[in-house]
């Protein structure tokens, strides 16, 4: 056995005051965008804005469902909605709020595993870094792309046809 270790570099903020007006703004969107939250289980509401490379801002709340898992997380409903509308326009920066009963949590809520794999397949579509900014009350955390907040992601091209269960050398069941 050998040992290794992973860090993970970011930006760390006290408030918005030490960022960028961009940024600044792009966590604002992303605050207002919990106001588009459907989440009558969970009272947990999740606001993202993603500026896109043109300087567009799309927002994001998430949306729940009694069939639970048919509800969708907000950072994929922006990039969803950007992919689908804006298709060959990269994804420059991602910003995330959560609050648990309408309390914006002190520390930032972090995507989960389907987020940043989408995430991922994005930043790897548009061959660029995508930034993303985690958005807390008593701190803010800023990476300078994907690959930081996500150490091993799934492989995105996946085998077509009768291999298609194998993904990476291994098999696994559908």
């Amino acid at each position: 056995m050998s040992e290794k270790r992973l860090t993970i570099d970011y930006e760390e903020f006290a408030s918005v005051k030490g960022m960028t007006a961009e940024d600044q703004q792009l966590v604002a969107q992303c605050l207002e965008a919990q106001k588009g939250s459907y989440s009558p289980y969970s009272n947990f509401q999740v606001g993202a804005a993603l500026r896109l490379a043109n300087g567009v801002i799309v927002k994001g709340a998430n949306q729940e469902n009694a069939a639970y898992p048919s509800g969708l997380c907000a950072e994929r409903v922006a990039m969803f909605w950007a992919g689908a509308n804006y298709p060959d326009v990269p994804f420059d920066t991602l910003a995330i709020a959560g609050s648990d009963h309408g309390v914006l949590c002190e520390s930032p809520a972090s995507p989960c595993g389907a987020c940043r794999q989408v995430m991922a397949e994005y930043q790897k579509k548009h061959g660029r870094p995508m930034k993303v900014i985690l958005v807390g009350s008593k701190r803010i955390r800023k990476f300078a792309c994907v690959d930081e907040s996500l150490t091993r992601p799934a492989p995105s091209e996946l085998p077509q046809g009768r291999n298609a269960a194998r993904v990476g050398g291994r098999s696994g069941a559908m």
